[in-house]
């Protein structure tokens, strides 16, 4: 049983003034992660979207796969012609991925706006959406800066490692 009195704590253990002020340092210098150990007790505070690189499943090999390869190229002009007119609409846009598997929410709740929209200034410390995994919502910065052309996904939507969800026009 514990004989201290409520809301006191012992010589060197954390408290929530210390936990305040270790939070303060780790935004003030960008620190994402902290590990701490006195005596028994061990905190680990982390911030900021998890990144970490998960291995894609290997896809099965499926024996229709060359058949419809095969019809599209058919009519080779006309995609050529779709193929390229995305891609000089968006030359020199910066895409932002998501790092990790999870599903895509444009705002922090359904009744509160989205970060970013079409047309929005981010730089690269914006949040511009997040990404929830396993219950933990992973705050997706920008990583750079410029001018939000496109959203490339919808709320709600399941979004996978890599996945491009915006499309930038760097300044």
């Amino acid at each position: 049983m514990n004989d201290k009195p409520k809301g006191t704590s012992a010589k060197g253990s954390f408290d929530l003034a210390q936990l305040r002020q270790l939070i303060e340092m780790m935004e003030a210098h960008d620190v994402t992660e902290v590990n701490l150990r006195n005596g028994d007790e061990q905190w680990r505070l982390r911030r900021g979207p998890q990144v970490t690189a998960m291995p894609m499943p290997a896809m099965p090999a499926m024996p229709q796969a060359p058949a419809p390869a095969a019809a599209p190229a058919a009519a080779p002009a006309s995609a050529a012609g779709a193929a390229a007119a995305p891609s000089a609409a968006d030359e020199g846009l910066i895409e932002i991925k998501s790092p990790t598997v999870g599903t895509f929410y444009s705002s922090p709740s359904p009744d509160d706006p989205a970060f970013v929209k079409v047309g929005s200034t981010v730089s690269p410390d914006t949040t511009v959406c997040l990404v929830e995994a396993m219950k933990v919502f992973n705050q997706i910065p920008a990583e750079c800066s410029g001018v939000i052309e496109k959203v490339l996904v919808k709320d709600g939507d399941a979004v996978d490692f890599n996945q491009p969800l915006f499309k930038v026009r760097p300044k």
